[in-house]
C-alpha cells in the first residue's frame, strides 16, 4: 500500500493490488528457483567431483559411504546455511528499510552487525568458542546490543533518524572495540577470528543450521503475524495511527523480530556485509512500486548469499575466500550507486 493508493476507491485499488501480488509471486518464485539451482550446484562442485547421479544416490541413501559423507556432512550444511543466512538478512533488511522509511537502513548501518562482530571476536579469541556455542553467544549478544541501541535512541518512542544516528555511533564504538581485541591477540588466532569477522560459511554444521533454521522459522512466523502493522508503518505515523495501527508497539515488535533474524544470520556465519542492504532493494526494483515484499526480499537474500558463496569458493581455483569478501566487493559499489539514486520523495526512497 502506498499513500496514494490508500485514498483511492476500492474499485480502483483492487486491480493494482492484484497486479502487485502477481509480481511479488513471480519474483519470489523466480528467486526460489534460482536458490534451488544454486543449491544443486553447491552439492555438485568441490574438490571431490561428483556427478548428478552420485548426488541423487546420496540423497536417496543408495550411494557409497564416502559419497554420502561428502554430500550430507560437507556440502549440504554449507548450502543450507547460505539459504538460511541469506533469507534472514534479506527479511531483516526489508523490515528495517520499511519501518525506518530509509533505503540505507540495515543491520549493518544500525550497529547490530558490528556489535555481533565484537561479541564474536571476543568469543573466538577469549573463550575459544566455535560451532553452536559461538552461534548462540553471538545471537544473544546481538539482541542485547540492539536493545541497548533502542534504549539510547528512545525519546518518547523510536524514531527513524534518531535510531539510525545512534546506530551509526554504536557501530563505530563496536568497531573500535573489535580492533582493540584483535590488536591484543596472538597473530595466529587473529587470522581465525578475522575470517569469521569477514563473514564465512566454512564452519557450517548440522547443529548450527538446524538450530538457526528452527529459530528463523519461528521469527518468520512472528513477522507474518505483524505484516498488517508493518504495512501501516510504511506510511507516516499519523496516517498509520488513523488506520488503527498502534505505532510504537508495532514498531518495537517488528524491529525486535528483525533483530532476531539478523542475529541468527550473524551467529551462524559472522557478519556478511551488504546483503541486508541489497536484497530488499533488488526485490523492490523487481517487484515494482509499492510496499517492500518480505517474501521476495528473503528469497532474493538467499539467492544472493548462495551465489556469492559459490563465487567465493571457485572464482579463483585453489583459493577459497570468505563469502563476505564477495558481498563486500559487490555491495560497496551498489551502496554508492544507491546513494546517487536516493530520492526521499519517492516510495522506497530511491528513483
Amino acid at each position: 500500500m502506498t499513500p496514494a493508493t490508500g485514498t483511492m476507491p476500492a474499485a480502483l485499488t483492487r486491480p493494482l493490488r492484484r497486479a502487485s501480488a502477481r509480481r511479488v509471486a513471480i519474483v519470489s518464485a523466480s528467486a526460489a528457483v534460482a536458490v534451488t539451482v544454486l543449491f544443486a550446484v553447491a552439492l555438485l562442485l568441490g574438490p571431490a567431483a561428483l556427478s548428478p547421479a552420485e548426488v541423487v544416490e546420496a540423497l536417496t541413501g543408495r550411494a557409497q559411504p564416502v559419497v554420502s559423507l561428502v554430500v550430507w556432512e560437507l556440502r549440504m550444511p554449507r548450502a543450507l546455511a547460505a539459504v538460511v543466512v541469506g533469507a534472514c538478512l534479506g527479511a531483516a533488511g526489508a523490515v528495517f528499510q520499511s519501518v525506518l522509511r530509509n533505503p540505507l537502513a540495515s543491520p549493518d548501518v544500525l550497529g547490530v552487525t558490528a556489535s555481533a562482530g565484537t561479541v564474536g571476536v571476543a568469543a573466538v579469541l577469549g573463550l575459544g568458542l566455535s560451532g553452536i556455542a559461538l552461534t548462540g553467544l553471538v545471537a544473544g549478544g546481538s539482541i542485547v546490543a540492539a536493545a541497548l541501541i533502542g534504549v539510547l535512541a528512545w525519546n518518547r518512542g523510536l524514531h527513524g533518524m534518531r535510531l539510525i544516528l545512534v546506530g551509526v555511533g554504536f557501530s563505530a564504538f563496536a568497531t573500535a572495540l573489535t580492533g582493540t581485541v584483535l590488536t591484543r591477540a596472538e597473530i595466529r588466532d587473529v587470522s581465525v577470528a578475522y575470517t569469521w569477522l569477514v563473514g564465512s560459511l566454512g564452519g557450517s554444521s548440522w547443529s548450527v543450521v538446524g538450530t538457526s533454521g528452527v529459530v528463523a522459522v519461528i521469527a518468520f512466523a512472528l513477522l507474518a503475524l505483524q505484516v498488517r502493522g508493518l504495512r501501516g508503518l510504511e506510511l507516516d505515523d499519523a496516517t498509520a495511527a488513523a488506520l488503527g495501527v498502534r505505532v510504537q508497539r508495532v514498531r518495537v515488535g517488528v524491529l525486535l523480530t528483525a533483530v532476531v533474524l539478523a542475529a541468527i544470520a550473524v551467529g551462524a556465519s559472522g557478519p556478511i556485509g551488504f546483503v541486508a542492504l541489497m536484497a530488499p532493494q533488488i526485490a523492490r526494483r523487481l517487484v515494482g512500486p509499492g510496499s517492500i515484499s518480505l517474501v521476495a526480499s528473503a528469497a532474493t537474500g538467499a539467492a544472493l548469499v548462495s551465489a556469492a558463496d559459490l563465487v567465493a569458493l571457485y572464482a579463483v581455483p585453489g583459493i577459497p575466500f570468505p563469502v563476505g569478501v564477495v558481498t563486500g566487493a559487490i555491495g560497496a559499489p551498489y551502496l554508492a550507486w544507491l546513494l546517487t539514486r536516493s530520492d526521499p520523495a519517492r516510495p522506497g526512497g530511491t528513483r
